[in-house]
C-alpha cells in the first residue's frame, strides 16, 4: 500500500478540516506547546482513567517509530499524563508526537526537548500509577473517535483525525481546496477592485 503520509507534508489542518466538513477536529483547547510544531502520523492509542498514567508508559513501549501517541485522559486538567522525563523517552524511541486530551507538566523541560506535544495545557500534579486502561483500542480524544492507524494531523491551528477508510479521498479533496485558495489569493490579494468584486459576489448570497 502506498504511504500517503508524505502527501500531508504541506497540507494545513484548515484545508483538511474543510475536506471533512469540520467533522473530525479535536477540541480547540488541544494545542501545540509551540506554534511551529507540525505532525502527520498514524495513531497509536492509549485509553486511561483520569489521573493515572502507567498505561502511557505501555503505549510508549509498544508504539512504533513514527507513530503519534494519542491519549484519552478524559479531559482531566488536574493531573499530568507525563513530564519531561516520560516525554524524553517517547522522543528517544522515535515516537513522532504526543496528543492528549489532558495536560502535561515540566513544560520548560519539554520545550527544551523540542518535541511536539499537543495538550490542553500544563499542571503541577503528577499522575498516579494504578495501571488501569488499554492501548491500541478505539478511543475518544478531544470529542473525536480515533482508531489505531487513523492519521493524526496537527499544527498551530489544532489537531484533526483522518479515518483510514477515507484518507485518500480526504487528501485529494484537501489538495484541491488548497489550490483553489491559493488561486483566489493570487487573484484578489492587493487588488482593490478584485477585492470589492469578490465581496460583492459573496454578499449577493444574503437574503434581501
Amino acid at each position: 500500500m502506498t504511504d500517503i503520509l508524505p502527501e500531508l507534508k504541506d497540507l494545513p489542518t484548515t484545508c483538511l478540516s474543510d475536506a471533512m466538513d469540520g467533522m473530525n477536529n479535536m477540541d480547540s483547547a488541544i494545542k501545540p506547546l509551540q506554534d511551529d510544531y507540525r505532525i502527520a502520523g498514524r495513531a497509536f492509542t492509549v485509553k486511561m482513567p483520569a489521573g493515572d498514567n502507567l498505561m502511557v508508559l505501555k503505549g510508549i513501549r509498544e508504539a512504533k517509530p513514527g507513530d503519534v501517541l494519542v491519549i484519552d485522559a478524559k479531559g482531566d486538567t488536574y493531573r499530568a499524563i507525563a513530564g519531561d522525563f516520560v516525554v524524553g523517552m517517547a522522543k528517544t524511541l522515535g515516537i513522532q508526537a504526543i496528543v492528549v486530551d489532558g495536560v502535561i507538566r515540566d513544560i520548560v523541560g519539554i520545550r527544551q526537548l523540542d518535541y511536539p506535544v499537543f495538550s490542553r495545557g500544563t499542571t503541577v500534579a503528577a499522575g498516579g500509577k494504578l495501571g488501569m486502561g488499554e492501548v491500541n483500542v478505539p478511543i475518544s480524544c478531544g470529542g473525536v473517535s480515533v482508531h489505531p492507524g487513523d492519521i493524526i494531523v496537527g499544527d498551530a491551528d489544532g489537531v484533526l483525525v483522518i479515518p483510514q477508510s477515507k484518507e485518500a479521498e480526504v487528501v485529494q479533496s484537501a489538495k484541491e481546496k488548497l489550490k483553489k485558495d491559493e488561486e483566489r489569493e493570487n487573484r484578489i490579494s492587493g487588488d482593490r477592485q478584485a477585492t470589492l468584486d469578490y465581496l460583492d459576489s459573496m454578499l449577493s448570497k444574503l437574503k434581501a
